[in-house]
């Protein structure tokens, strides 16, 4: 995987059964974080049973890769760009006649690519996509007073973690990456900016993929609401993945506008590299001993995602 670095702030075993409260350790934080409202992630969350059991699921329209990601969707001929350190990443990369187009992919941590869209990335990279990465945080905030895994050490685990999953997808020689560095859980603070640094990385023909602009975590939910903004601003072809949906929501709930969604098939090949990408990401699968609390990623949390599909919402 070629990695882009820029100046300033833009550079670059199974687990236990268990819960935490929500997906950075911490307490649920729907009274100071106004942005999730009811959308919290805690307790136990909608079984995978009750996912597999709804028919809803089962009648969404599917995904076609190579016709809805292919190269007839947009117009070869590439627009300005913004002139900073991440110009390189659009001039270097614009669509030609034939090429399907580039897809980025927004990660607010490394590990929700492959949580939301391990399959999207395999058959992205079986269509001949080229793929950027965004990696929005570093996830440095996952383990509040750990000895183990302190802010400094997850600033370099978490992303090599990332780098181990995209080998075991199989897909990592095909993607590019760069990581946008805001502050771990401070992504809606700093919406403004990351609407900036957009305009350094996105060329005039991509397809975006984002978590979905209301999926229940803060970070997600700002990033999600940051590029589709963009995208419609921009006239972008953009999907949302759902991730930490799946935990608070639950069959046919009303908050997730599933008249735009489409189900994206997996075989058994690429679910089964997914859960072994998943498992890549030790720090989040692991207990930790230092303050004892369970995994970030629960037995559950990983079931719900590891699924023979994954729903992406649309909206042409």
């Amino acid at each position: 995987m070629a990695t882009i670095s820029s100046d300033t702030d833009m550079s670059l075993s199974k687990s236990q059964c268990s819960h935490s409260d929500n997906k950075d350790g911490s307490k649920n934080t729907e009274h100071n974080l106004p942005i999730v409202g009811d959308r919290v992630i805690e307790g136990e969350g909608t079984s995978q049973q009750a996912w597999q059991n709804w028919q809803g699921l089962h009648d969404l329209p599917r995904l076609d890769i190579s016709k809805d990601f292919s190269a007839d969707l947009t117009s070869s001929e590439p627009s300005a760009v913004s002139s900073n350190s991440l110009s390189t990443i659009a001039s270097a990369n614009y669509k030609t006649a034939g090429q399907p187009p580039r897809v980025c992919i927004f990660a607010p941590h490394p590990d929700d690519e492959i949580l939301g869209c391990a399959g999207l990335l395999q058959q992205l990279a079986a269509n001949g996509n080229p793929l950027l990465l965004v990696y929005v945080t570093n996830g440095t905030q996952s383990h509040p007073d750990s000895a183990i895994y302190p802010p400094h050490k997850l600033a370099v685990i978490r992303p090599n973690e990332s780098l181990a999953a995209l080998e075991a997808l199989g897909i990592k020689h095909q993607v590019t990456s760069v990581a946008l560095n805001l502050q771990d859980g401070q992504v809606f603070e700093h919406r403004h900016l990351l609407h900036q640094k957009l305009k350094a990385i996105i060329q005039p023909n991509d397809i975006l993929v984002t978590p979905f602009e209301h999926d229940g975590h803060p970070d997600h939910e700002a990033t999600g609401q940051v590029v589709t903004a963009y995208a419609k601003q921009h006239s972008l072809a953009c999907y949302q993945a759902l991730i930490w949906a799946w935990h608070w929501a639950k069959p046919a709930d009303n908050r997730i506008p599933w008249q735009k969604a489409v189900r994206l098939e997996l075989t058994a090949e690429q679910l089964q590299r997914k859960v072994d990408a998943i498992h890549c990401f030790e720090s989040q699968v692991s207990a930790d001993d230092s303050t004892g609390n369970p995994p970030i990623l629960s037995c559950q949390t990983i079931a719900r995602v590891s699924q023979p599909w994954e729903v992406y919402l649309y909206e042409s």
